[in-house]
């Protein structure tokens, strides 16, 4: 972990100051305070670093790939992920690339088809999981029936193998004993991937299915029936305990997409809740509709997002309990195609402390979707990068974030100087601790937005100072995070550490 001072100030009387010493507090404060910033090196009002967006790599639609669909894994300074397009075949690539934007790497380059099939796979929708130094992932398409694989390849770009084919599918519902067309990454738990095929199985409505990491014990947990239970399960599975949640895009009481559970031995399965109707054009309700993405788990609470519905039909970041109850939607993204937060959520979110940070395909000022920020209780929602498109940053975000220290890390799906996608990132900007007065009390705020800060105080900084984190935590006033407390007692210094 990183600390690092980013404002200091001490109490003491009811004065706030900057300094070591609050002796002639009113008096001295215009002087001291520029000569503490000088010597602390601290960010004064109105100079708060902003956050910067860095484009690491443009791809060309050559044999780098074309049109990234996937988020990213970091291991080390490496991101790896896929690209669904170009290669030498355009049927997709798996690359790697360090975290400065150097060292891009081709580690492997899906095959040519023939009649729709080959040996491989195409088209890796999904990104990756890694263990040791195996990287393990899907391919929408082809393999040995057509149908999408799901691949392992080692991080140096060899001993790419197939632990699975997915079968033909068969008759007019289009059905398979396993699944077909998986668009979602893969969940390890010890040598078992757990996986879901958007179509296929019994009923033509997709499978979620687990398979041993050498392609043995290959298991059809679920078939879905296009009914209450949901259809097209678009997202991938989180893992707590013995149960399995996702989201299934279409199906349930509306049609318009379910949440669910599942046991990892296929039983028990439970839709948590389905999306409602829509009504009106554009197609609106409370809670949204069609969820591409898939969930994250945080105690006994799922936080998502659905590509459509909510107040002005451009999605939703949503959260409900593991058991179904209590629904909230968070926030509704708000109407047009060019706005101040942007439009159509794709992917999972990431949490990170109080805040949920993702991606919105569409809307932003210039229209090709936004990086944002929001509370898990959701407030302060922050629109973090607008994406100007070609032959800019990137436009069209499909992919969800990673976040390492205060940078995110993502995926474009087009845009960037060929107009085939970018991988990106994202330093989020210093936060800055301020301090005032409020007659008894003193409060301390800084911007939720920023990860794995913590408030905390030292009676002095003669060394080795001895720093401990300020209790009562934080609560959100004003789309700020705050602590008040009593001028009494001994005099604190404050500093913001991550």
């Amino acid at each position: 972990m990183k600390t690092g001072i980013k404002n200091l100030f001490t109490r003491l009387g009811g004065a706030s100051c900057v300094a070591w010493a609050c002796l002639g507090v009113a008096s001295m404060r215009s002087r001291v305070l520029p000569a503490l910033i000088a010597g602390l090196g601290l960010i004064s009002a109105g100079r708060v670093t902003a956050q910067t967006f860095t484009t690491l790599h443009s791809f060309t639609n050559g044999i780098d790939g074309a049109n990234p669909q996937a988020g990213l894994i970091l291991s080390g300074n490496t991101l790896y992920g896929t690209a669904a397009g170009g290669g030498s075949f355009s049927n997709g690539t798996v690359f790697a690339v360090n975290t400065d934007g150097t060292g891009f790497t081709n580690l492997y380059i899906f095959t040519a088809l023939s009649n729709s099939t080959n040996s491989d796979g195409a088209n890796p929708y999904a990104g990756l999981i890694l263990s040791g130094n195996t990287l393990y992932g899907t391919a929408g398409n082809g393999g040995s029936s057509g149908r999408g694989t799901v691949f392992a390849v080692n991080t140096n770009g060899t001993g790419f193998t197939n632990p699975h084919n997915f079968t033909a599918l068969t008759g007019p519902l289009f059905t398979n004993s396993d699944g077909a067309t998986p668009a979602a990454g893969l969940i390890l738990s010890g040598n078992i991937l757990y996986g879901t095929a958007i179509l296929g199985g019994s009923s033509g409505a997709g499978t979620v299915f687990k398979v041993n990491t050498d392609g043995s014990g290959f298991t059809n947990l679920y078939s879905f029936t296009g009914g209450s239970d949901g259809a097209i399960p678009n997202a991938g599975l989180i893992l707590s305990g013995n149960t399995l949640y996702g989201t299934a895009r279409l199906g349930g009481s509306a049609g318009n997409g379910t949440v669910f559970k599942l046991n990892t031995n296929g039983t028990g399965f439970t839709p948590l809740h389905s999306f409602t109707v829509l009504h009106g054009s554009p197609p609106e309700n409370s809670d949204g509709a069609t969820p591409y993405g898939g969930l994250i788990l945080s105690g006994n609470t799922l936080y998502g997002t659905a590509w459509g519905g909510g107040i002005s039909g451009n999605g939703t970041v949503f959260k409900l309990n593991t058991d179904g109850t209590v629904f909230t939607t968070l926030h509704s993204f708000t109407a047009g195609s060019f706005n101040s937060d942007g439009a159509n959520p794709f992917d999972e979110l990431i949490l990170s402390g109080n805040t949920l940070y993702g991606t919105a395909f569409n809307g932003g000022s210039s229209g090709n979707g936004t990086v944002f920020a929001v509370n898990t209780n959701g407030t302060s929602f922050t629109n973090l990068h607008s994406f100007a498109g070609f032959p800019s940053d990137g436009s069209a975000p499909v992919a969800g974030l990673i976040l390492s220290g205060n940078t995110l890390y993502g995926t474009a799906w087009a845009g960037g100087s060929s107009g085939n996608g970018t991988v990106f990132s994202l330093s989020l900007p210093v936060p800055r601790l301020t301090i005032i007065s409020s007659g008894a009390n003193v409060i301390l705020t800084w911007p939720t937005y920023a990860p794995g800060v913590t408030l905390q105080s030292t009676t002095n900084l003669v060394s080795p100072a001895v720093w401990s984190t300020v209790s009562p935590g934080p609560v959100v006033v004003n789309g700020q995070n705050a602590v008040t407390n009593a001028v009494s007692g001994t005099q604190n210094f404050y500093r913001l550490s991550q």
